[in-house]
């Protein structure tokens, strides 16, 4: 109780002497904190709930005591940022933000710290991943993280420099560690290097000692086999590689697996070994070198050409291609394959001996049916060939199967026959002989044309191209089929008859509408297309079904009729006529755009372009492209009539901002005075807020 009067009395007397609680305005009461026992220790822990304040203690903050942070006393005046308390010792190098390092459990754990490092330059991963910081931070640059190199060299140099097998130093390698070194290894080795593609060690190279190519050093070591393997070709003597002079391509014949044995591929020269050439040894065609050997088989086989009998070959100057009749198998049996020449044998000439045709030898043989025909060709009676003077190329009638019988395939000539041409006896059409016989219809049928009443051919002076209208099937009946004109009949036009448009005869028949629809043209009251010197081209309006009713499709005209232009009766746009008749809006919407109040039209002087704003469906339903933004925005649903900001009736393009808007000139020069070239003036506003924003310029 004396504590408690003791106290009561401190804290009426700090009132007294008008002095305010230390505690500023905390809004709890006493007992939540102190005791009855004594004033100043306070309950342990206080009853005041920290966690409803803006900064909740968590951890080894709840182990705090209040003057740790409170140190005054005044609880309000207690920042909550970490570096109120803790030293910034990073110098605010990696910003205020401690959380991201720092744990609120212990100061010293660093339980973020390798996560953090991820979103760095150097991502922590392997053997890194499980350093500690100063391992590479050192005690000097700890806290100077960002000035710490991140390439390897920085940390393994000495390592570097001590690797003696090889030695990096004096073979020159790239301080660059990642090629043969990774973050996996516990410790610098083993390092494993990936030779490049270009030289890949696999087989008889796998197995090498880096020094055995390497003895000279890393840098431009040869990668052409003869570099390590000169001695190996030097010593070769069967077959003596140097002598021969062969390539030093040595894969043309040895493996990377090893030297020997080594093989030789000939199928992969100019010279595939077949046949009898497998089983030879390399010097029976060889025996004068490897260099420059014939291919040709004449250069082996000279003696067997030159011994065969029958046929001789040298006497019938065959030629040395021994290939033709020969194979790799063996000189004799020998055959020759004529279809492989230019006359193929087939039919009747496949069976004769080779003498009844190269009974003169074997060059030059002609090949053209009429040097062994002749006869033949000479000696038919029916037709006589030489009086007809017919073609001696025999195929045209006969086959290779034999001489007779012969047909002749009038189809491949420039007249096939068909219809009632077919069945004809050649006689028939080549009565004068078979040489120039003519093929147009006119030649035979010229009666036929002559005679023709209905209609007349020859007053009408009808083409004599008989197909026009005749068939090979019959003379009669005829038929022309008009669509094959250039005035097809359709419609009303299909039934007539030929002389409702031919009375005056076929030749020079016009094809325009007007010249059978002139009286038509003439007597149509409404519109009348004399007075409104309408088109004479029919077609626009009418269709070949009928003259009446006709229809005119405004849409194909400079002004296409749409929204409520489409229903308007013709005279409402062309009660002056239908020539010259003005297209733009202005001319029917005059007294629409006199009449126009809000805004004043006229008094604005708005351009007469009406499509600017206006559209076809509706005149009042206008809406205007409006460059500042009116409808979205800071001024969407702020203004009711255009004069709410263009203040002239008389002038659209003046406006006002500063009428509309609560900002008084003070204010406004207060809030520029920083903006070079500042007016307090609407054309000013627009420059710098061409979109309504505050914060734009």
């Amino acid at each position: 109780m004396k504590h408690t009067v003791t106290a009561l009395t401190l804290f009426l007397g700090l009132l007294a002497l008008g002095q305010s609680s230390p505690h500023g305005e905390l809004a709890i009461t006493c007992e939540q904190c102190h005791t009855t026992q004594d004033w100043i220790n306070l309950q342990d822990p206080p009853a005041f709930d920290h966690q409803q304040t803006s900064f909740k203690l968590m951890a080894a903050h709840r182990q705090a005591s209040c003057k740790a942070c409170h140190q005054s006393l005044v609880f309000e005046e207690a920042e909550p940022q970490c570096a109120s308390c803790h030293t910034d010792i990073h110098q605010a190098r990696f910003g205020e933000d401690c959380e991201s390092c720092h744990v609120d459990t212990v100061w010293e754990v660093r339980m973020n710290m390798i996560q953090r490092h991820q979103q760095t330059l150097f991502p922590l991963l392997g053997e890194h991943a499980r350093l500690d910081c100063e391992a590479c931070h050192d005690q000097q640059t700890r806290h100077e993280f960002s000035f710490t190199s991140n390439d390897c060299q920085a940390c393994h140099l000495s390592d570097f420099d001590l690797t003696t097998n090889p030695n990096h130093v004096l073979a020159g390698f790239s301080t660059d560690c990642v090629p043969c070194h990774d973050v996996t290894a516990a410790d610098w080795a083993p390092a494993r290097f990936q030779h490049p593609a270009s030289f890949p060690l696999v087989q008889g190279h796998a197995v090498q000692d880096c020094q055995a190519c390497h003895e000279n050093g890393f840098q431009g070591t040869p990668t052409d086999c003869v570099s390590c393997h000169l001695t190996d070709y030097q010593a070769t003597v069967n077959p003596n590689h140097a002598t021969n002079q062969f390539s030093t391509d040595c894969q043309a014949c040895h493996t990377i697996s090893a030297w020997s044995p080594a093989t030789f591929d000939h199928n992969q020269t100019q010279f595939p070994l077949a046949g009898a050439h497998v089983p030879l040894d390399c010097l029976d065609c060889h025996s004068q070198g490897y260099t420059n050997t014939p291919t040709d088989c004449i250069a082996c086989h000279q003696t067997d050409y030159d011994q065969v009998p029958d046929p001789n070959h040298v006497a019938s100057q065959f030629s040395t291609d021994c290939t033709l009749c020969h194979t790799t198998n063996a000189w004799s049996p020998a055959t020759f394959d004529h279809n492989q020449t230019q006359f193929p044998l087939a039919g009747a000439h496949a069976p004769l001996d080779c003498l009844d045709c190269h009974s003169e030898g074997y060059t030059n043989t002609p090949t053209d049916c009429i040097a062994c025909h002749q006869t033949d060709y000479d000696q038919v009676p029916d037709p006589n060939h030489v009086a007809s003077q017919f073609s001696m190329d025999c195929t045209l009638c006969h086959t290779i199967n034999a001489w007779s019988p012969a047909t002749f395939d009038h189809n491949q000539t420039q007249f096939p026959l068909a219809g009632a041409h077919a069945p004809l006896d050649c006689l028939d059409c080549h009565s004068q002989g078979y040489t120039n016989t003519p093929t147009d219809c006119i030649a035979c049928h010229q009666t036929d044309y002559d005679q023709v009443p209905d209609p007349n051919h020859v007053s009408n002076q009808f083409s004599t191209d008989c197909t026009l209208c005749h068939t090979t099937n019959a003379w009669s009946p005829a038929t022309f089929d008009h669509n094959q004109t250039q005035f097809p009949l359709a419609g009303a036009h299909a039934p007539l008859d030929c002389l409702d448009c031919h009375s005056q005869g076929y030749s020079n028949t016009p094809t325009d509408c007007l010249a059978c629809h002139q009286t038509d043209y003439n007597q149509v009251p409404d519109p009348n297309h004399v007075s409104n010197q309408f088109s004479t081209d029919c077609t626009l309006c009418h269709s070949t079904n009928a003259w009446s009713p006709a229809t005119f499709d405004h849409n194909q005209t400079q002004f296409p009729l749409a929204g409520a232009h489409a229903p308007l009766d013709c005279l409402d746009c062309h009660s002056q006529g239908y020539a010259n008749t003005p297209t733009d809006c202005v001319a029917c919407h005059q007294i629409d755009y006199t009449n126009a109040i809000d805004p004043n039209h006229l008094a604005a002087q708005f351009p007469t372009t009406c499509e600017d704003c206006h559209n076809t469906a509706d005149w009042n339903d206008a809406n205007f492209n409006h460059m500042f933004p009116i409808y979205s925005g800071q001024h969407r649903n702020e203004w009711d009539t255009c004069a709410d900001c263009h203040v002239n009736p008389n002038n659209f393009e003046q406006f006002s901002c500063i009428d509309c808007h609560a900002h008084p000139r003070s204010d406004m020069d207060d809030e520029h005075d920083e903006v070079n070239g500042y007016v307090y003036e609407s054309m000013a506003c627009y420059a710098c807020h061409p979109n309504g924003e505050e914060d734009e310029r």
